[in-house]
C-alpha cells in the first residue's frame, strides 16, 4: 500500500467513524419508538461495529430480553465492523425518515 492509499483509506475509516458516531446520536433523537425488530437490529449492528464478534456469554434462560440482544448480535458474527457502521448509519437514517 502507498502513503497515499495509507492516507485515503485512514480518511474513509476516520469518516465511517465519525457518520457511526452522529448516526447513533441522532437515533436518541426519534420522537416515535421503532419496532421491537428495528431496534434489535439497530442494537446489534452498534455492538458488532463497535466491539466486533459477540464475545460474551450467552444471557440465562430466563433472560429473554437479553438473549434477544445476544442473539441478534451473534448473528452478525464474521461481519466486519466497517460493514456493521455503515450498515448501522444506513439503517439508522433510514428510522430517521420513518420515524421523524
Amino acid at each position: 500500500m502507498s502513503l497515499d492509499e495509507g492516507r485515503n483509506f485512514l480518511k474513509y475509516k476516520n469518516f465511517n467513524q465519525q457518520e457511526f458516531n452522529k448516526a447513533a446520536e441522532e437515533v436518541k433523537t426519534l420522537t416515535k419508538r421503532p419496532t421491537d425488530d428495528e431496534l434489535l437490529k439497530l442494537y446489534a449492528l452498534f455492538k458488532q461495529g463497535s466491539v466486533g464478534d459477540n464475545n460474551t456469554s450467552k444471557p440465562g434462560i430466563l433472560d429473554l430480553k437479553g438473549k434477544a440482544k445476544w442473539n441478534a448480535w451473534n448473528n452478525l458474527k464474521g461481519t466486519t465492523q466497517d460493514a456493521a457502521k455503515q450498515e448501522y448509519v444506513d439503517f439508522a437514517n433510514e428510522l430517521l425518515a420513518k420515524y421523524e
